[in-house]
């Protein structure tokens, strides 16, 4: 955990609030971990910046420092991370023995820096908190064992993951779910390791690990297969770029973008990463019939960023089901709340990814909800909130799962009365400025520890 994740309080209570104004939201955690991942690979250094000062970029910074990779990181002006990063990462003598890497709650770190040690050739040994080693890791081992790669797991699915080094080989993998993780995990095997991939997945998925890529010189294409599949070929070639960015996170700004949909105020946050892979849930609340705004969008180091402005509408309801649940399933919890609110509420399906996350997200945000007066019908692969509902005062946990926190934060504002957070130091796993955001915005909270 970073300083400012460890002091957050472990519980608050939230007062209903009207939130308007700007906010510049963290940076994005998902291109933050390949900034540093992707700079390793590169010969000398590499000048980074926009990272989310979070527990997760911390615990992948450590890693790398872990496998001999400098990495130096500091506060920048607005509240982000920059410093650089010097590679590339190296192997290791055959005979070495393995790295023992904690990476804290942080299933990017650890799926992705499996592939990342099995190209270089490395043996580590990757563990984490009691959250992440309920996090499976078995759709990793597969296609990197495929690569030639020996991996062993606890009940051959479950953290610790050790990675042995082994003959790397090149792979054409069938992929049976859409994976941000596992096809970067694959995509960063093969670019350490030198060898040629292909990955055919039955639906696109988060697409930065291609795209960071490609900005720094990787050869490496994406185009569509039949019935909607994605397939990535990846050809042996050393990444070579002198900085990398990450823009402002949308999963972070999903939060104010669902308090605003459903009637807290006008929500400005500038310089988003609008990739189309993340934008789902503006898609979902514009649907509903929020009134949503994109202004100035650029391109930045292989990404889309623009300013997004969101203001109340009135909610119809929604559905949200097949490839569109990949490009919201983060953001899924707090459009729940959009849902309650909304007329005729939110279905959501094909979202059985949601249990296995920090927690049983469907399994949590059901008895979130339900103790501040949400209705809401758990399903194996989803959910259904009625509409026409509005937030209680309550109490909640939120059973380790930082999503979860801020859902519960949000609801708190929109609702009847204030509502009691347990398990809020989460957050800091991926928003530690959440409580300075929500003031800023107007938002009240509490701090109860002690």
């Amino acid at each position: 955990m970073t300083a400012a994740s460890m002091s957050l309080p472990d519980r608050v209570r939230i007062h209903p609030a009207a939130l308007s104004g700007m906010v510049q939201v963290s940076g994005d955690k998902s291109i933050g971990h390949r900034c540093l991942l992707i700079g390793a690979l590169v010969e000398g250094e590499v000048a980074i910046s926009g990272l989310a000062p979070s527990g997760d970029i911390a615990a992948t910074a450590s890693a790398l420092r872990q496998l001999g990779v400098m990495v130096e990181l500091a506060p920048e002006a607005d509240g982000r991370l920059g410093g650089s990063v010097v590679g590339p990462l190296r192997g290791a003598p055959h005979d070495a023995e393995a790295l023992s890497i904690d990476c804290g709650n942080s299933g990017t770190t650890l799926r992705l820096l499996a592939g990342l040690a099995a190209g270089a050739g490395r043996h580590v040994v990757l563990d984490g908190d009691a959250s992440l080693r309920r996090r499976p890791v078995d759709r990793i081992i597969a296609p990197l064992a495929a690569m030639g790669v020996v991996a062993h797991a606890r009940e051959d699915r479950l953290p610790p993951l050790e990675v042995v080094p082994s003959a790397l080989k090149g792979v054409r993998w069938v992929s049976p779910v859409a994976s941000a993780q596992v096809k970067s995990a694959i995509i960063l095997a093969a670019v350490a390791g030198g060898v040629t991939a292909e990955i055919d997945s039955p639906l696109p998925s988060r697409d930065h690990t291609e795209r960071m890529l490609r900005h720094a010189g990787v050869d490496i294409a994406t185009h569509a297969g039949e019935g909607g599949r994605e397939i990535v070929r990846v050809i042996p070639s050393r990444p070579a770029t002198r900085a990398l960015t990450a823009p402002r996170d949308p999963s972070a700004a999903a939060f104010w973008h669902v308090a605003a949909a459903c009637g807290a105020g006008v929500v400005e946050t500038p310089g988003l990463n609008l990739n189309p892979g993340r934008i789902g849930a503006l898609e979902v609340l514009r649907a509903m019939g929020a009134e949503v705004t994109v202004r100035g969008v650029r391109e930045s180091h292989g990404e889309l960023v623009g300013d997004v402005e969101v203001a109340p509408g009135r909610l119809r309801g929604g559905e949200v089901g097949g490839e569109l649940v990949v490009r919201c399933l983060d953001e899924l919890p707090v459009l729940a709340l959009a849902g309650a609110i909304s007329e005729e509420g939110l279905n959501v399906r094909d979202a059985a990814e949601l249990r296995v996350k920090e927690s049983d997200r469907i399994s949590v945000l059901g008895a979130m909800l339900r103790a501040i007066g949400i209705v809401i019908e758990e399903r194996p692969d989803g959910f259904h909130v009625p509409g026409g509902q509005r937030p209680s005062a309550g109490r909640i946990d939120s059973r380790g799962d930082h999503r979860i926190a801020m859902t519960a934060a949000i609801a708190a504002c929109l609702g009847n009365g204030p509502v009691e957070i347990m398990g809020f130091t989460a957050v800091g796993t991926s928003y530690p400025g959440f409580l300075t955001d929500l003031a800023a915005l107007g938002g009240r909270a509490e701090t109860l520890d002690g």
